[in-house]
């Protein structure tokens, strides 16, 4: 099925490098059928806490009610909308995270095998989940990740990330239905290992240059279909891949050398100066000065990206 485009709705994530967002939903006063999430679907995963109230929310067209302390889980590209059931307040928390949050794991043959069926939508977590093992641990975890959203200390990004991993990791467990005999080894996606190859190279090498024709040509395969599986297995573009590579590298040559800018951007592959400076800001989220101003080891930035132009 393919949700109109007009209904589409370009979730704002305020880190490219950490893709997850809080919304604060606060409806007062409403009466029953009043809207309180109009009708919109994103490629994004969504989480609803409820607060107050209760109400009845339509995720591809299917009805789920939802009252104080309840949890609805909404798959990337689900259309959904929600309706206000009783007179009163109606309010909740989502937290809007893209699939690629997660791609630290990405070689991690125990991620691959229980999460990744999830993140790729070959299974699907419950939408109203429940815990009777867990009790209100589960829920404990994303009340955790709302603080740190909310509150945003230091390293906040790397505990809501956890939290999150922590979360879902659990739901995958107690939804899998084949023992881990019958899975491990189970390929979930084409040509992965000539794709690992591609990575580690350019991990190990970001100054390195490439261009998407000369990728494709290093797996043998047309640059079209290259670029579609790249993202499909990443959650990013193939340029993002290298800017970010490039911009974790830069990071730590800032905090452990001695190397000016211009000959920091040249070592990552980014001749112009300024054109570095600023695709440092946008990816790391402050100046190189600023970086270096910091001091202290250098903290690799996640290779969690989505939705650049490939220039």
């Amino acid at each position: 099925m393919t949700n109109p485009k007009e209904l589409r709705e370009e979730t704002y994530l305020e880190q490219k490098i950490y893709p997850v967002q809080l919304f604060a939903n606060r409806c007062s006063r409403v009466n029953p059928g009043d809207c309180v999430l109009y009708l919109h679907w994103h490629e994004h995963m969504e989480i609803i806490l409820m607060r107050r109230g209760r109400a009845v929310f339509h995720i591809d067209s299917r009805p789920y009610e939802a009252g104080a302390e309840e949890i609805i889980l909404i798959p990337g590209g689900s259309l959904h909308v929600g309706y206000a059931l009783d007179e009163g307040d109606v309010d909740f928390d989502c937290i809007v995270l893209n699939p690629s949050l997660f791609n630290p794991w990405m070689h991690d043959p125990v991620h691959n095998q229980l999460i990744v069926p999830y993140l790729e939508g070959r299974r699907h977590f419950p939408v109203k989940p429940e815990d009777p093992s867990r009790g209100d641990q589960s829920r404990a975890w994303l009340e955790e990740a709302v603080e740190e959203l909310s509150a945003r200390p230091q390293g906040y990004q790397l505990v809501v990330t956890s939290k999150l991993h922590l979360y879902f990791t659990l739901l995958a467990r107690a939804g899998m239905e084949e023992g881990p005999e019958k899975t491990a080894h189970a390929a979930y996606f084409p040509n992965r290992e000539p794709f690992k190859r591609l990575i580690r190279r350019i991990e190990e090498y970001p100054g390195e240059a490439w261009s998407v024709e000369e990728a494709a040509r290093f797996l043998n395969l047309t640059p079209f279909y290259f670029c579609r599986l790249f993202k499909q297995l990443t959650g990013r573009t193939f340029v993002e891949y290298i800017h970010v590579c490039r911009m974790n590298e830069a990071r730590r040559l800032l905090q452990e050398s001695g190397m000016s800018v211009t000959e920091i951007a040249a070592r990552v592959g980014c001749g112009n100066a300024n054109y570095f400076t600023r695709l440092y800001k946008r990816y790391i989220g402050m100046t190189p000065s600023q970086t270096r101003k910091q001091g202290g080891p250098a903290a690799e930035v996640s290779l969690t990206l989505e939705g650049d132009r490939e220039d």
